[in-house]
This record gives structure tokens, C-alpha cells and sequence, in this order.
């Protein structure tokens, strides 16, 4: 079988993902439509293999990691699901307070790959709180295409209020200093966005390609935000201009980066 690398595929396969990935299509779907593209030696296995992420060997920061204390809580969300599961990572043997960060996941919960950011993010010597929005379904169901079916049964408007929840427990926390900023990914980049529209007082928003808030939202917005996007995510960018044109009318504080070297798909 081929050994494929990124310039091996096609820009409509990362579509495709993109595509999958948000919803729009079921995995039997993706793989047909993966058959068109099965040609030249590349088969639908290796294009499966290539684009579905292999979290366990990506990790950064080992779950056991020495230099940290990292495990999971119940904290309170009586405007959400209630009860609220999440990852808390501090650094051993600290003897200040700390800065304190919220992770967001993507559509699809609390993976591998956001607990191992929340574990990188404890390893720059903050407090870190990564929320599962699927606790009151059970939790991250441990594969991704589970969990994006289990995320859709959520109401986006409870999820918001689970993650301002976070950042009440973080604030709280006896080790924090109650400088709290927000990083979400995709979804997350969108719920990143909303915490700085609920928030005046959060200390950053690090939304990673997520969508914008409505203009009516985006004026309320007192926070420093620091935007990601990627060249090719149409579907995202679309919103960008008019975020963008809020933000400069009304002074607020924000730089944003457009990637324009790799095919971003969430």
C-alpha cells in the first residue's frame, strides 16, 4: 500500500472530511465518496488511514506526566447539564497562584487529543480545565464518530453555560489567580467566542476556527481575542469580514492569522 503524504491528496478529500467531520455527512457517505478518489495506487484504506487522526500515537504530554498533577473533577453547572466532568492539570510543587486556562473541545467531546492540550497547557505552568459537554450523555464514548452523534443530542445554548461553569470552578480554585483566558478548537473556537461576548472580565479568547458570534454579540465583546484560521476553511471564513468589521468599529482589541500552507479540517 502507498505511503501517502499530503501532496498525495486531493483538496476535495480534505473537503470531504470537512464535510464529515461537521455533520454533513454519515461515515458510510465518506467512504463512498473516498472511492473516487481511490485511484493510482492509493486505496480507500490508506486515504481512511491517512485522515483519521491516530491520537494515542500524537500525544505530547503523557497522561502520567511527573511534573503533573492531572485528573478528573465534577464541578457544578446549575445554567447547563448539572453536574459537569472535566480534566484538571496543574503543575506539581508550585508555590504561587496560578494563571488559569479553559480547553474546548470540538464537536465530539472530551478526546485524547484535547486532554492531551490540556496536559500542555498545565506544562506552561498554568491551571488547566478541559470540560467533557457530553457528561450528562455519559461522557467522550472513546471514538470520535460516537461522540459527534452524542454531541448533536446537546443543546448548543446548555454547552455554553457548562464551559462559563468552568471558568466560575476555575476561578474559584484555591491555586488560581483568578486570570482566567479560553482556547476552544472548531466548536470550541465558537464557544471560545461566546465566552468572551459573556465574560467582560475573561483575560484572553483563543478561538481556533470557530465561528463568529452574531453581529448584536460581537459588540459586547471586552476581551483581548487572538483569532486562527485556516486559508481554505470557506466554510468558517465566510463569517470572518463581518466579525473582523464589528471588531474595528467598536476598538476591540483582537489579532488574527490566516494559515495559508496547510489544509486545515477539523
Amino acid at each position: 500500500m502507498k505511503d501517502l503524504k499530503k501532496e498525495d491528496i486531493k483538496q476535495e478529500v480534505f473537503d470531504l472530511y470537512d464535510d464529515y467531520a461537521h455533520n454533513k455527512l454519515n461515515r458510510r457517505q465518506f467512504v463512498e465518496k473516498l472511492g473516487i478518489y481511490a485511484v493510482g495506487g492509493v486505496t480507500v484504506g490508506s486515504l481512511l488511514s491517512f485522515m483519521s487522526p491516530d491520537y494515542m500515537e500524537t500525544l505530547l504530554v503523557s497522561p502520567d506526566d511527573p511534573s503533573l498533577d492531572s485528573d478528573y473533577i465534577i464541578y457544578d453547572s446549575p445554567k447547563g447539564a448539572g453536574k459537569m466532568k472535566g480534566l484538571l492539570s496543574t503543575p506539581k510543587n508550585t508555590k504561587t497562584k496560578l494563571p488559569g486556562i479553559i480547553v474546548v473541545h470540538e464537536n465530539r467531546g472530551l478526546n485524547p487529543y484535547i486532554e492531551d492540550v490540556g496536559r500542555g497547557v498545565a506544562k506552561e505552568n498554568f491551571i488547566s480545565l478541559a470540560p467533557d459537554a457530553l457528561t450528562p450523555l455519559g461522557g467522550y464514548p472513546g471514538n470520535d464518530d460516537d461522540g459527534r452523534t452524542l454531541q448533536k443530542k446537546r443543546d448548543r445554548n446548555q454547552m455554553l453555560e457548562d464551559f462559563i461553569a468552568a471558568y466560575e470552578y476555575l476561578k474559584a480554585h484555591e491555586n488560581c489567580n483568578g486570570h482566567i483566558g479560553v482556547v476552544g478548537f472548531c466548536f470550541g473556537g465558537y464557544i471560545a467566542n461566546m465566552m468572551a461576548v459573556r465574560l467582560p472580565e475573561l483575560g484572553a479568547a483563543v478561538p481556533y476556527y470557530g465561528r463568529q458570534p452574531e453581529k448584536e454579540d460581537a459588540v459586547k465583546i471586552k476581551v483581548p481575542l487572538l483569532l486562527q484560521y485556516g486559508e481554505l476553511d470557506k466554510r468558517v471564513n465566510a463569517g470572518w469580514p463581518a466579525y473582523e468589521a464589528v471588531l474595528q468599529k467598536n476598538n476591540i482589541e483582537y489579532q488574527a492569522y490566516i494559515s495559508r500552507s496547510e489544509s486545515w479540517f477539523s
